[in-house]
């Protein structure tokens, strides 16, 4: 069990952490959720013993074996499959102990440990992480230093894993990987036989991974049961409570102030009055649940072209004077194509995504692309090269040359940054507020193609969800290259797999993949990996993509109802407010009789039955189709 009490973190002047306590159960998986900023690392090190809180107290059993990433990657020439097995100090001491021991009784306990703690085993698991993770068997023989910092975090992650700490901390464990080691780290975590509290904001992982959340916000920590989607409901049930009481009590302290300014000067209500001031000065206010009115993503739209926007007949594609990384490219995309691109890191996705994008050309074939395309392209370099002493409104008016300041503003308005978000220096923004200002920058001209390369790794499960809506209100082509397999399931309808120098429409869904990824329903006698790894019949891939349709309709049918469901919702609470407190009714309801607004009620809430027994029906035939 891991408690901590009235935990405060004050650094720079700043309260970060502000009486946060929280009781987290033994063997707990916790998904440690909370905006950009909002102290999740802070309550992290404080967790493992690197921060001292100023005030408050942290409780855990004195024997826990804590795990964490330290933020300098491993490196030298030792290799990734030595440094991993290094991670278990004690069977490397009592590997080097049974070599070295001449006391017959101590040399039968060191053996008799070794096999209790499974160490012969030991390189077989080593490398089974390490396959999952990226490393297949000649690059786990390399030394660290021929690595790049991503696949070093990638080393230490392993080792982390493989020394199965009783406690396992992980902090944004995702960001250094692909899709497909994302789904292997997710899938492995599942089965993680220890307490875990992960830092993440990948809601497939806090979904299928954890089974509490613990909720950072204005320095207070809240622990949910259950995964992401039950700590929104819950949540959103919690807002409507507080939005519900702090109606009631403003409604309350305005009768209670129009009551002390009529009476106060009158003797013989006088004492009343000073009573009822000293209620007033007493009530402590209801706070409303923090939003964020920044957090916006609005992509502008372009103007309409003839499809298609890009056409690749027999292409390759490579870099100067080497050879082709990518060859036999066939791929159409149209303006309404919604592609995500899938393989593993080095297969060649950002090679393709820098092809469609115009930064290389055709090594042999052809590429044909519309005369008036115009294409906006996201990487995380341009979140890395942004001038930090340039604000937003002047890197976008450098961009913007020509336009009128109202013109520029409005597009950095269109990804929240207004009033003084616009004239603040970019080095004072935070991780996301940096990767929307980069997306503002490469749709200034309203473009015909979107290609995103890993958007979402600076960006909160709030900003995701955000971007994915918007991405669906866009207009025009998109490519994403993403881990989140969250955001490509609401946002792509086309899967291209890019795997052995080729880019072939993946026939399967995104579930399929994750089983071909995982090990699961490997081909037998061969099989063709760009039509779904499965060895699939013309018949197969027809069943497959009728039942898809039918759960894409599902889905839809049940969003829809969703959406009735909230607005009926919403209807009823107006209801409420204008029979409770007329002077916040709408003017429609202000003009109902009490009568009136009672049958209205009845009518809403007969429908809102009708409809959420029609969405419990819809909903359990998509969960038993997915």
């Amino acid at each position: 069990m891991l408690n901590f009490s009235n935990l405060t973190v004050r650094l720079g002047g700043r309260t970060i952490l502000d009486r946060a306590s929280a009781a987290l159960p033994p063997r707990a998986r916790v998904g440690l959720i909370g905006r950009n900023g909002a102290g999740k690392s802070t309550l992290m090190k404080v967790m493992i013993g690197s921060l001292e809180p100023d005030d408050g107290d942290l409780d855990k059993p004195r024997s826990l074996r804590i795990g964490y990433i330290a933020q300098e990657a491993p490196s030298g020439t030792s290799t990734p499959v030595d440094t991993v097995l290094a991670a278990d100090s004690e069977r490397a001491a009592l590997l080097i102990e049974s070599e070295t021991c001449e006391d017959p009784d101590r040399l039968g306990e060191v053996y008799e440990r070794l096999m209790a703690i499974d160490a012969y085993t030991a390189p077989s698991r080593a490398s089974t992480i390490l396959v999952g993770l990226g490393f297949d068997e000649e690059m786990q023989q390399r030394p660290l230093d021929s690595y790049s910092g991503g696949w070093k975090m990638r080393v230490a992650l392993a080792a982390l894993l493989f020394s199965e700490p009783d406690l396992l901390l992980l902090d944004e464990p995702s960001n250094h990987l692909d899709l497909e080691a994302t789904l292997w780290l997710e899938n492995f975590l599942k089965s993680y036989p220890a307490m875990m509290v992960v830092i993440s904001h990948e809601r497939d992982l806090l979904n299928n991974v954890v089974d509490h959340i613990l909720h950072l916000e204005g320095g207070k920590t809240i622990l949910y049961t259950g995964g992401y989607d039950s700590f929104e409901r819950q949540r959103a049930e919690r807002a409507a409570q507080l939005a519900a009481a702090k109606a009631s009590q403003d409604a309350q302290r305005a009768k209670l102030q129009d009551y002390i300014a009529r009476n106060s000067a009158r003797a013989s209500t006088a004492k009343q009055a000073q009573s009822r001031a000293k209620m007033l000065a007493k009530m402590q206010p209801i706070a409303a649940l923090a939003d964020d009115p920044s957090l916006t993503f609005d992509f502008p739209s372009p103007d309409e072209l003839k499809p298609p926007l890009v056409t690749l007949d027999m292409a390759s594609v490579g870099y100067a004077e080497g050879k082709p990384i990518l060859q036999r490219l066939n791929l159409r995309l149209d303006p309404d194509d919604r592609i995500a691109l899938l393989g593993r890191n080095g297969n060649g996705k950002t090679t393709l995504a820098r092809l469609l994008a115009a930064q290389l050309t055709p090594m042999d074939g052809a590429i044909t692309v519309s005369g008036k395309m115009r294409v906006g392209y996201f990487t995380q370099y341009q979140v890395e090269e942004l001038d930090g002493d340039d604000t937003p409104l002047e890197h976008m008016t450098r961009l913007m040359k020509g336009m009128t300041p109202g013109a520029v503003r409005a597009q950095l308005g269109r990804f929240g940054f207004q009033g003084e978000k616009a004239v603040t220096k970019v080095g004072k923004l935070s991780g996301g507020e940096r990767a929307r200002l980069a997306l503002a920058l490469i749709t200034r001209d309203a473009p015909h193609m979107l290609i995103l390369d890993e958007p979402t790794n600076h960006l909160d499960v709030d900003a995701r969800e955000a971007l994915v809506q918007a991405l669906n209100a866009y207009e025009g082509a998109v490519v994403v290259v993403s881990h989140d397999r969250h955001m490509i399931e609401l946002t792509a309808d086309r899967l291209v797999l890019v795997d052995g120098g080729e880019a072939k429409e993946f026939t399967g869904s995104l579930d399929d993949y994750t089983d071909l990824i995982l090990g699961k329903n490997q081909p037998k006698g061969g099989g063709d990996a760009g039509s779904g790894g499965k060895g699939f019949t013309k018949k197969d891939k027809k069943a497959a993509a009728q039942e898809r349709d039918r759960i894409a309709e599902l889905r839809k049918t049940v969003k829809a109802m969703e959406e009735r469901i909230a607005k009926l919702t919403a209807r009823r609470s107006e209801i409420d407010r204008a029979m409770f407190d007329p002077k916040s009714a709408t003017p429609e309801d202000a003009k109902r009789t009490t009568g009136d607004l009672m049958k209205l009620r009845a009518d809403v809430e007969r429908d809102l039955e009708t409809v959420e027994a029609e969405w419990l029906t819809a909903n359990e035939a998509l969960e038993g189709a997915a």
